[in-house]
């Protein structure tokens, strides 16, 4: 299944966010974007994902998405989005508690789910009891129990620190690494993004419009070696180069907004 941005242009009120943005994303495709604060990265995720009508323009799928999916399009939140009330098995289970399905099958659902996520031993814990990264992976079960085609993940791992952002970034390559499912991946880190990406679409500042979309020439396999870790320093600079000064005036703006 591919999802389409088609021609996309977006405002709210007076304020123009997004300008005629179109890129695909394949199936078991990552496609991340990442541009300056403010350029409608999160706004475009919305959009992709049905919560949001765009102005102009549309977001498509075409395909069927794989056989035993739930549910196509999944958010994955950067606030973790957890119910406080229900235990982790509970929150894993919630997005199939209207689908039609047999105990036995959605037990099945939420084991693997547990287990791909390495949730199993705290399957009965609440919320409140989970460090930041045990919640986010609670999200990330969550969105697997459906089954989804392609990953919506909006800043993923921006409220977590850098021992555990690394340790979860290990752990969506490796969700990823059959290429059963794509995913979106808008971030304001870049070495998330050539760590975690096959493109990645560069947009402007406001309103965001595609500037680049850069290709990383190296399976995200590949990119785990010591010796990878020049080739991608060097993306990263390089994508910095392409937004570093919409960046400073974007921060400019807020500061004297």
């Amino acid at each position: 299944m591919h999802l389409i941005a088609d021609h996309i242009s977006h405002r709210f009120g007076a304020l123009d966010v997004l300008d005629d943005v179109s890129f695909q994303v394949a199936s078991g495709e990552v496609v991340a974007i990442v541009g300056p604060s403010g350029c409608g990265k999160s706004t475009l995720l919305s959009i992709l994902g049905g919560l949001l009508r765009p102005t102009q323009g549309a977001a498509k799928l075409r395909g069927a998405p794989p056989a035993d999916s739930l549910n196509p399009l999944t958010f994955v939140f950067q606030d973790f989005a957890l119910l406080p009330w229900c235990s982790v098995e509970e929150n894993v289970a919630f997005p199939l508690e209207h689908v039609a399905m047999s105990q036995g099958e959605r037990r099945a659902i939420i084991d693997d789910a547990l287990r791909r996520t390495g949730l199993v031993d705290f399957r009965g814990a609440w919320p409140k009891q989970l460090s930041g990264g045990m919640r986010q992976r609670v999200g990330i079960a969550r969105a697997l129990a459906v089954r989804p085609a392609i990953l919506l993940m909006d800043e993923p791992l921006s409220a977590l620190d850098s021992q555990t952002r690394e340790l979860l970034m290990e752990d969506f390559v490796r969700l990823l690494a059959d290429g059963a499912m794509g995913a979106v991946y808008v971030t304001h880190n870049l070495e998330e993004a050539v760590r975690l990406a096959d493109r990645i679409v560069v947009l402007s500042r406001r309103p965001g419009r595609v500037r680049e979309t850069v290709t990383i020439p190296m399976t995200r396999g590949e990119r785990g070696a010591v010796d990878a870790r020049g080739k991608l320093f060097s993306l990263q600079n390089d994508l910095w180069s392409l937004i570093r000064e919409e960046a400073i005036d974007a921060e400019r703006e807020v500061l004297h907004a």
